[in-house]
């Protein structure tokens, strides 16, 4: 049988669209053994790509990194989307020049791109062109200003509009959009003056796939196996996360700083710091009793574990706790537009509690946490078939890349 080659490149942020795109490729591997993936990614996606014994491309090492760039543009809790835009710009264009030399002296059966807008960029304004059937994934749409600026206001209708042009190079048979979520998750809204409506344009030309989750929930239902498979006592557990970049230090020190009125409150309580990819534990100066952990792999098993978690507001983190049906308290990062879709996303589930960094002080987060520590919880049960349902889609164009699908 020939062998079906796959560039995979996973861009964006952190860890979260790694993790997702792992799983699909998991699922693609499971319906076509045939299916040879070669990755494109930067840090922290290609050390973990590398732990998981995935196979890199010996360029991609060439392409900038998302996370520098966002942590970067990030001033202590915050990030500003058009700013790290901005200041990516010069990276996205190298990428662009990189990937354009890779499919021009290598031969790929398809291409997929998780939020690679670098490349859609390049489509869209012809500075690349290439006939490799060619998917792009996302999990939000559009750009909001989150302030007043008016140089802000203008760049974010800017990358607006060529967002809402990516029906021009991605609407024929051989190229698909495909959206990891459901319609309601797309704000009922205008790109921007003469510009359509952000659901109506995903309903027409999106594939909507429903949400990834990499482990079945089910797997995870008793909380006293896995809290002794992972060595914790029966002690109440919060465990405190920041995903894959250091933009969210802060939060760790509010909660180092809420743990001893915590701890005052209820003294067998345990508390778990994880720093992540790219924050060292070290940077963190820990109150006596609490446990800082580096980057933890499978982190969705502590959070089975734990009758609390305070974590950020990205959609994987936040995703892979509603699905486990955990109470936690999320923080999104402020100036984040596409967090703050996460965070409507969350209301409509039923799941997980808001609270603002910059408003949120150690005594607060600390009534808050006593208020929903192991609260039961009654989020809506998601669809998380998107995976499989990507997987198919992929595998359709290896097999036969101009039929409708």
């Amino acid at each position: 049988m020939p062998v079906h080659k796959v560039l995979y490149i996973s861009g964006s942020i952190g860890l979260g669209h790694v993790i997702k795109d792992l799983a699909i490729a998991n699922k693609l591997r499971a319906i076509n053994r045939d299916a040879e993936i070669t990755w494109i990614a930067t840090n922290p996606a290609t050390d973990y790509l590398v732990a998981k014994g995935e196979s890199i491309h010996v360029l991609s090492h060439k392409f900038s990194s998302y996370s520098a760039f966002a942590e970067k543009s990030a001033a202590r809790a915050k990030l500003n989307l058009v700013k790290y835009v901005l200041a990516s710009l010069k990276g996205w264009y190298r990428n662009v020049i990189t990937f354009r030399d890779i499919i021009r002296q290598e031969h790929y059966d398809v291409i997929v791109g998780n939020e690679t807008y670098e490349i859609l960029i390049g489509l869209i304004f012809r500075l690349i062109r290439f006939k490799t059937p060619f998917i792009i994934i996302y999990d939000f749409l559009g750009m909001d200003s989150m302030t007043k600026n008016p140089f802000e206001r203008m760049v974010n209708y800017i990358l607006n509009w060529i967002w809402s042009r990516d029906h021009t190079v991605m609407s024929s048979a051989d190229r698909k959009s495909i959206f990891i979520g459901e319609p309601e998750d797309i704000p009922d809204k205008k790109f921007g003056f003469l510009l359509p409506n952000r659901r109506e344009y995903a309903k027409t030309y999106f594939t909507f796939i429903g949400y990834i989750i990499r482990f079945n929930p089910e797997d995870y239902a008793d909380r006293k196996a896995i809290r002794e498979e992972l060595g914790y006592e029966g002690n109440p557990l919060i465990i405190c996360s920041i995903g894959g970049t250091s933009i969210g230090k802060s939060l760790l020190e509010l909660c180092n700083s809420a743990y001893p009125i915590l701890k005052s409150k209820i003294p067998r309580l345990y508390m778990v710091l994880v720093t992540g990819p790219r924050l060292a534990p070290a940077s963190i100066k820990a109150s006596p009793g609490i446990e800082v952990k580096g980057f933890v792999p499978d982190l969705y098993r502590h959070y089975a574990a734990c009758d609390l978690a305070i974590v950020q507001g990205g959609f994987s983190s936040t995703l892979e706790l509603t699905a486990l049906k955990r109470p936690f308290i999320y923080f999104p990062i402020e100036g984040h537009s596409e967090q703050e879709y996460v965070s409507k996303r969350l209301s409509r589930h039923n799941a997980g509690f808001r609270m603002d960094e910059s408003r949120t002080t150690p005594a607060l987060l600390a009534e808050k946490v006593l208020k929903h520590l192991n609260e039961s919880v009654s989020s809506k049960t998601l669809n998380t078939d998107g995976a499989k349902n990507a997987a198919e889609i992929i595998d359709q164009f290896l097999i036969d890349p101009g039929k409708e699908i």
